[in-house]
């Protein structure tokens, strides 16, 4: 069997949670079966049953306006990934920017089409803030492919819903296999080198949060939630990669009105290498995830396999990966019904999120218990390989 995956992650290139999942599952795939990878970038490599292919774009011609570019470049690689010749039995889309080409190869080279749903467009209005009118065309483009495949991945039973809602789809047709973790790579390190370099006190406990700065991360409620925390330990936020200059200016607002009230926050906006970041989750003493958006939430999962604590908004997937008051608390937020993605009374949410956390502060052996349960639960639920026999027996359906 030989399967293509069209994404336009993939590592080295990655910011999110779908180029952290194409990344490890093409791996785990390549053990038992083919997989020919086209992605976004310069990558060109062949590691046993596992070929990666970027596909590179000059967008220096383009006088489309700058929010159009990312839609229309998507859209010409699309296409240069089925002008290269396809052999493959099936091919697999992740993320909206790939779909075009799935939709194309189903239909010129007559193979069954699978699509992973990392997150839904309707679900992300902000994302107009970023594309203007590509956000149209996003949203077609998706409701086009998963009309049209032959199976849909949902991350978690709660996108699953959301999908089965908001389109046209057969519900059979629609499965529920959750993101995973390597749980050799994520794991507790004693390590401290990236909390140096940055000035982190390894000795003096830390909230980290770890993410984009965009809405759907919830970032500026954290961030706002800062006044209400007790001053006794340091902020980490490594939260780069903003969305578009205004939640970027949001961002360094929200930062210098908390700074004003303590002065151990660390913000961290480069984007920092796994090892580090597997330092930072390892020595955190709370990782906070306060998405008002997420389908999984394989962040959560990350600090949970190196045993650390979590706080995170009981929204979507994540009330699938943590489990309240045994690895962490979930902390509810009540959300607009004319715009559910925007919270109702936002200074409760942040309050909320700060007591939370201030708790677990205060008490290490309950951290340390939530720590230990949340490595066990990785463990027993979340591996890749688990994962990847999943979907080779979905694929395996398929072809039959």
């Amino acid at each position: 069997m030989k399967v293509l995956f069209l994404t336009n992650e993939y590592p080295p290139h990655i910011y999110g949670g779908a180029g952290v999942h194409v990344g490890y599952l093409s791996r785990e795939l390549a053990k038992t079966i083919d997989v020919d990878v086209r992605c976004f970038g310069d990558q060109n490599f062949k590691e046993g049953r596992l070929k990666v292919t970027g596909f590179e774009l000059d967008t220096s011609s383009f006088t489309c306006p700058k929010p159009l570019q990312s839609v229309f470049g998507a859209l010409r690689r699309c296409i240069d990934f089925n002008t290269t010749n396809i052999d493959a039995d099936l091919v697999h889309c992740h993320t909206w920017y790939s779909h075009f080409g799935g939709i194309l190869a189903r239909l010129n080279y007559g193979i069954p089409l699978v699509v992973t749903t990392h997150s839904l467009e309707p679900l992300r209005p902000w994302k107009r803030e970023q594309l203007a009118g590509g956000y149209d065309f996003s949203l077609w483009v998706e409701k086009t492919a998963l009309e049209v495949a032959d199976a849909i991945i949902a991350v978690s039973g709660e996108t699953k819903r959301d999908i089965e809602r908001l389109f046209a789809v057969d519900p059979a047709r629609v499965h529920v296999i959750h993101n995973g973790i390597d749980l050799d790579e994520y794991r507790r390190v004693e390590a401290t080198d990236a909390l140096v370099r940055d000035g982190i006190d390894s000795k003096k406990p830390y909230l980290l949060f770890v993410g984009r700065i965009t809405r759907q991360k919830g970032i500026i409620h954290l961030v706002r939630a800062i006044p209400f925390m007790d001053p006794d330990f340091q902020i980490v936020l490594c939260a780069g990669a903003p969305d578009t200059p205004e939640i970027a200016d949001e961002m360094k607002e929200a930062l210098a009105a908390a700074q004003k009230k303590r002065g151990d926050i660390f913000w961290i906006e480069e984007m920092l290498d796994r090892r580090a970041v597997i330092e930072l989750y390892s020595h955190a003493a709370v990782f906070c995830c306060p998405s008002i958006y997420e389908p999984f939430g394989i962040i959560n999962l990350e600090a949970m396999a190196c045993e650390t604590a979590v706080v995170a908004s009981a929204v979507g997937g994540i009330k699938e990966v943590v489990v309240d008051g045994e690895t962490g608390f979930l902390v509810p937020i009540e959300q607009m019904k004319e715009s559910p993605f925007e919270a109702t009374n936002p200074e409760k949410f942040e309050r909320d999120l700060a007591a939370r956390i201030n708790q677990l502060m205060k008490d290490r052996q309950l951290r340390e218990k939530f720590g230990k349960a949340g490595r066990k639960r990785a463990e027993e639920n979340f591996s890749w390989s688990k994962i990847a026999q999943k979907t080779t027996a979905l694929y395996e359906s398929l072809l039959k």
